[in-house]
């Protein structure tokens, strides 16, 4: 388990890594190509230490990579914006703790994302009303300037679903974050009403795990799992904690969490009764 900026290091020094062996080339040869010592090469492959985007592009010339959804990929785990979704969330360092800005920066640049929520709703499919007062229960005392930036952040975010390519969102929703009134019962309806109107979008996929299905895989807490374009060594799981978040990245833990959501996902209604289910929720049923 590792936090995210180490995990990215390391994810991306891995993908370079194979980048190079593809193209035929030994450490040493892809040094001197750069005029650069082995051990920065190294370094790079490793994680141990951060890269320029510049040098990431240059070792990607290096090594002939052409397709420019990887080259933007690897150069935005380098810290760049590169050519896809920007960093916009930069305009919010002052708000965002680095936890965070990692995770939507993961969250920008990722062609899928698999989520349990056993509490509230996913930040993605949030209405700004039940975001405000989410964000205001979870960080006490919160200025109000500083909610407002927090809420507009929640809200730029869900851009990735209506970009070209879309983020394909499939999200496993526990019956108590349906239940739990949050913001009081307008805030409610409509943010019932705004999972209803998601459901429907083709890259979308809600299902709601009802409370008769009994204990579960996912008791343990909600996660994240991310996919990427190209390559899923850099695919990574996230786990949220009040203060922090934790990245997994070895592949056990990928297929672990892998077969957990997918086990979630045979226990939970299909997207059609899960649609009705909503609706029954939000008619008082």
């Amino acid at each position: 388990m590792q936090h995210g900026p180490a995990v990215r290091r390391r994810k991306l020094g891995a993908e370079l890594r194979a980048l190079r062996a593809d193209a035929g080339l030994t450490s040493g040869e892809a040094a001197r190509l750069l005029g650069w010592h082995q051990s920065k090469v190294s370094r790079i492959e490793t994680g141990t230490s951060g890269v320029k985007p510049s040098d990431v592009a240059r070792l990607l010339d290096a090594y002939a990579v052409e397709d420019p959804d990887l080259r933007d990929l690897l150069v935005v785990l380098a810290g760049s914006e590169g050519n896809g979704r920007h960093h916009w969330w930069h305009a919010y360092r002052g708000v965002l703790p680095s936890t965070y800005r990692d995770f939507i920066s993961l969250e920008s640049q990722a062609s899928g994302m698999r989520t349990l929520e056993t509490s509230v709703v996913p930040g993605l499919l949030q209405t700004p009303e039940y975001a405000r007062a989410v964000t205001r229960a979870a960080v006490d005392g919160l200025e109000d300037g500083k909610l407002d930036a927090l809420v507009e952040v929640r809200l730029a975010r869900q851009d990735v679903l209506r970009s070209n390519p879309p983020l394909e969102l499939s999200a496993v929703l526990d019956e108590a974050v349906l239940r739990r009134e949050v913001g009081g019962p307008e805030v409610m309806a409509r943010q019932l009403e705004r999972l209803r109107e998601a459901a429907t979008l083709p890259q979308v996929r809600l299902q709601v795990l009802p409370f008769a299905a009994g204990a579960h895989i996912g008791v343990t807490g909600p996660f994240v799992i991310f996919s990427f374009p190209n390559t899923t060594d850099l695919d990574v799981v996230v786990l949220d904690h009040l203060t922090s978040s934790l990245y997994l990245e070895r592949k056990e833990d990928l297929q672990a969490y892998s077969e957990a959501f997918n086990a979630l996902q045979f226990h939970a209604l299909s997207p059609e009764d899960s649609l009705d289910y909503i609706a029954g929720i939000g008619d008082g049923a």
